[in-house]
């Protein structure tokens, strides 16, 4: 892989490991959320009108921001079944085709989900719930979380198409 290539592969990568670390830090933002509103629900008799709410605001961007760094773990669901019967030259065919589609999927659906986000800045749009907080920097984190997808769906596109018929990564 040429050198200019390999350091946006890595600088992608990078920028999305950061994410997924953040991603992971709202985990415990999320657990005791949750475990406020149990126990305000159930030990007095009190639940909170912002617990279940909040815990599902920061869900998503949890989910969302972990994805494309799971990506490059290889971390999501695959068809492993038929994969284990493909030599490597067909598994790697399979990637090169398989990737440009995600990649097609993220631009698309970047295409729908940043006007939203967008207008829900605007609009300075609630939850219209009886806590109503705002909601237009979850639905910031789709678009966001997108073009980091599609970023990363791209280098690792370079990855296989660089990686010699072996597996391993060719020589600069």
């Amino acid at each position: 892989m040429p050198r200019f290539l390999g350091a946006l592969v890595s600088a992608i990568t990078t920028v999305n490991k950061a994410a997924f670390h953040i991603a992971v830090l709202l985990i415990y933002a999320i657990v005791p959320v949750l475990l406020i509103d149990v126990v305000m629900r159930y030990a007095a008799n009190s639940p909170t009108i912002w617990g279940m709410e909040l815990a599902t605001l920061l869900f998503g961007p949890y989910f969302l921001l972990a994805g494309p760094y799971v990506m490059h773990l290889k971390g999501h669901v695959a068809m492993d079944l038929l994969r284990r019967k493909l030599n490597v030259k067909q598994d790697r065919i399979m990637e090169l085709v398989n990737l440009p589609v995600i990649i097609a999927f993220c631009g698309i659906l970047l295409w729908y989900s940043l006007p939203s986000a967008i207008d829900s800045f605007n609009y300075g749009e609630t939850s219209f719930s009886a806590w109503n907080p705002p909601i237009w920097w979850t639905k910031a984190a789709v678009p966001l979380a997108l073009v980091l997808m599609l970023l990363q769906a791209f280098a690792e596109f370079l990855r296989v198409l660089f990686r010699d018929q072996g597996g391993e990564a060719a020589a600069p």
